[in-house]
């Protein structure tokens, strides 16, 4: 059976972020439940590609499962529990998948989240972005720093033991010092997890035709390094150029580190993200979702009347689920497929994969494309390892760390 992870889109939200450009917005209980319904439907046409009717030998084991939007935790948890039993039943779910939920302070009581665990959801994701009040009022955030510090000891009670925190940084009126605090703070709580990122002034979104008060480049720069410094200080190895993760062991087991099995460091790195990165199968459900499964691609329709239409209107019902209707209704659901290309193909396993602190794996690019990389990538590579921004490590080709700092630099080269 093929690896596949499944991404759940959950468009709905309480008020939207003055930087967020994801596709999101607020909704009354009749839409979230007309959403709900056409989303169950999607999955139960879906498993009729990649689900539990496919034979044993075609079909697909469930690694991971991500509900993301949006506020996942916005709806009331009945549609998302059961959203998460609809995926069992209709797909091959590993019993140990990484399963995850990103919630937002403001709406992840803890009633909730006791829900979401006995629903087998094992991983939170907390948006906590700043603990600064004002620096969340800046940015639009409908929570403050004691409404993230109830849901994240709340999520602790709900027996939740694998949690990322997001924490952003280049916040309008945002210096270092204020960055520094709110990262203190997150790793005095010790999640498994933390992503920090960047603030990036999208077009579209509300924050692009603001006058802003951000922090320099060379402010930006400094919290950047600074995130790598105190974060390795307090035994959060970066995996991924935004991604840290706790050792999967006891702190006082650290020194045998080079002697213990990869499982055990990857513990809390987040596997679904990782298969963006190493472009493993993905299926992604709902509202303007998108896939890649078996090199080809396609994002679903991003109008949720249209969405809700087309999954549950007569004109697209029928009773019995068959693969010549599933087909006909995906035909009008899935837009921008594309077929990728071996190039296309070679230049994502180039730049998604160099954004892993372990870059790309050179044999499994052969296996992949039946070529070696140097026949492909030969004058580019040497041109950056002789730069100091790439280095070889073994059978892997990864960015130093100079490299990582001027990463969208260098991956941009491997476009063919």
């Amino acid at each position: 059976m093929k690896n596949l992870s499944i991404y759940v889109h959950i468009p709905f939200c309480v008020r939207k972020c003055l930087y967020c450009d994801f596709l999101s917005f607020g909704a009354g209980e009749e839409k979230i439940r007309e959403y709900f319904k056409a989303l169950w439907r999607e999955i139960e046409l879906a498993s009729l590609e990649h689900g539990s009717y496919q034979a044993v030998e075609d079909g697909y084991f469930v690694r991971s499962i991500f509900f993301g939007g949006g506020t996942p935790s916005f709806p009331d948890s009945r549609y998302i529990c059961d959203t998460l039993g609809h995926i069992k039943k209709n797909f091959n779910v590993s019993p140990d998948a990484e399963i995850t939920l990103e919630v937002n302070p403001a709406s992840a009581m803890y009633d909730k989240l006791v829900d979401y665990r006995n629903a087998g959801f094992n991983r939170i994701s907390i948006g906590a972005q700043s603990l600064n009040d004002e620096e969340l009022k800046g940015i639009g955030r409908v929570h403050d720093s004691k409404m993230f510090f109830e849901t994240f000891e709340n999520a602790r009670r709900a027996g939740f033991d694998n949690i990322n925190i997001d924490v952003m940084s280049a916040l309008p009126d945002q210096n270092l010092r204020s960055y520094m605090e709110t990262l203190k703070k997150v790793v005095e709580l010790r999640p498994e997890h933390i992503s920090a990122y960047s603030l990036i002034v999208e077009e579209g979104t509300p924050f692009y035709d603001m006058d802003l008060n951000l922090p320099s480049e060379e402010e930006d720069r400094q919290m950047y390094h600074e995130t790598k410094k105190f974060l390795a200080e307090h035994g959060y190895h970066r995996y991924e150029i935004s991604n840290y993760a706790l050792d999967g062991i006891e702190e006082e087991d650290a020194i045998h580190r080079d002697s213990r099995c990869t499982w055990e460091y990857d513990k809390y790195e987040c596997y679904h993200n990782k298969v963006y990165w190493k472009r493993g199968n993905y299926l992604g459900l709902g509202l303007g979702a998108s896939s890649m499964v078996n090199n080809v691609r396609w994002k679903n329709l991003e109008d949720i009347r249209e969405y809700i239409e087309v999954m549950t209107g007569e004109s697209s019902f029928c009773e019995e689920y068959t693969s010549h209707y599933a087909n006909e209704v995906f035909k009008k659901l899935r837009q921008e497929v594309q077929e990728l290309s071996t190039n296309e193909c070679m230049e994502e396993f180039m730049f998604l994969g160099l954004r892993l602190v372990s870059g790309v794996n050179t044999i499994e690019f052969q296996k992949n494309f039946g070529r070696n990389i140097r026949e492909v990538y030969g004058s580019i590579i040497d041109k950056y390892i002789k730069m100091g921004l790439l280095e070889e490590s073994g059978d892997n080709l990864r960015l130093s760390d100079k490299g990582l700092d001027v990463s969208n630099t260098v991956m941009a080269d491997f476009l063919l």
